[in-house]
């Protein structure tokens, strides 16, 4: 499957950047990215309450969670 490659590409990519930038809201952004990219990818192989659980938990409350983290301190790494 051509586009299981272009998303697993697509996820080692998004882990690079989000360890990369240093704005940590972008580096949330894209490690929020690696989770949604994630649960595709378990809905692919056919696992998908893991899915369900990845998406939401994965890429949708941690990512408020370090959103909300982040707004009460500094935005930038030093």
């Amino acid at each position: 499957m051509i586009i299981v490659s272009v998303l697993v590409l697509l996820m080692l990519i998004a882990a690079i950047a989000a360890s990369i930038f240093k704005d940590l809201l972008n580096a949330v952004i894209a490690a929020c990215l690696v989770s949604l990219i994630a649960a595709i990818l378990f809905y692919f192989l056919q696992a998908t309450d893991v899915a369900m659980a990845e998406a939401s938990i994965g890429a949708a409350l941690v990512t408020a969670v370090f959103v909300i983290a982040i707004r009460r301190t500094k935005r930038y790494e030093e």
